[in-house]
């Protein structure tokens, strides 16, 4: 039988490994969407060298799993003399790979502006900062923002994977629980509903936000 002792229990436990999971993948999150600004960048380039740099990147981190990123990462930087904690190689690894699918993301979204925006533009004699800042950035995150968040959302259920290299995320906790007490349907079914709530939580935010935006345009 269910046994809801264990389930209450263990919960605040979990929830304070949730705390990790979310940190970490926030962190992750946010310094891959600047490096997926850049690969972007390169991506959209003149420049073939650029081109090929950008498609390189997103070639190599969206083909070899995150769990062979994550221990590539965790064991590659001390083998060159890089001695880093666990939950640093784990960000690491999340933000290098969340960043190619975040360079795919918001490259899709500039391409879908409508040239003649950008021809406006020019004719009203806008710079090209003015330009990025008040016609492409906010078009493009409008365009990407679902995708963006459901980045977001896919992050932190990948995110169970760093426990591999020793963080005592949500999924780690879990399984620690269930070997002490034997009991691993109640410590699962816990961290079950808990990513529910983040990542429900997480949805429900987006479509909030995705909806202002549709009133303001």
């Amino acid at each position: 039988m269910f046994n809801t002792t264990v389930f209450v229990q263990g919960l605040p436990l979990l929830l304070h490994a949730a705390l990790a999971t979310v940190g970490i993948s926030l962190t992750g999150l946010v310094i891959g969407f600047f490096v997926g600004i850049g690969v972007c960048t390169a991506r959209l380039s003149q420049h073939r060298a650029a081109r090929l740099a950008g498609g390189a990147y997103v070639f190599f981190f969206r083909g070899v799993p995150m769990l062979v990123q994550l221990l590539l990462v965790y064991y590659l930087l001390p083998f060159a003399g890089i001695n880093v904690s666990p939950i640093v190689a784990a960000i690491s690894a999340v933000s290098l790979c969340s960043a190619s699918y975040i360079a795919e993301i918001l490259r899709g979204g500039f391409l879908s502006i409508p040239p003649g925006h950008l021809e406006a533009a020019r004719m009203l004699g806008l710079s090209s900062l003015d330009t990025l800042r008040r016609i492409l950035v906010p078009q493009a995150f409008r365009l990407t923002l679902p995708s963006l968040v459901n980045e977001m959302v896919l992050l932190i259920k990948a995110s169970s994977l760093i426990s591999v290299v020793g963080v005592a995320e949500l999924t780690r906790t879990a399984q620690n629980i269930a070997a002490s007490t034997y009991r691993p349907l109640e410590a699962y079914v816990a961290a079950g509903l808990i990513y529910f709530v983040i990542c429900g939580s997480l949805a429900l935010v987006a479509h909030a936000a995705e909806h202002r935006l549709q009133q303001h345009t």
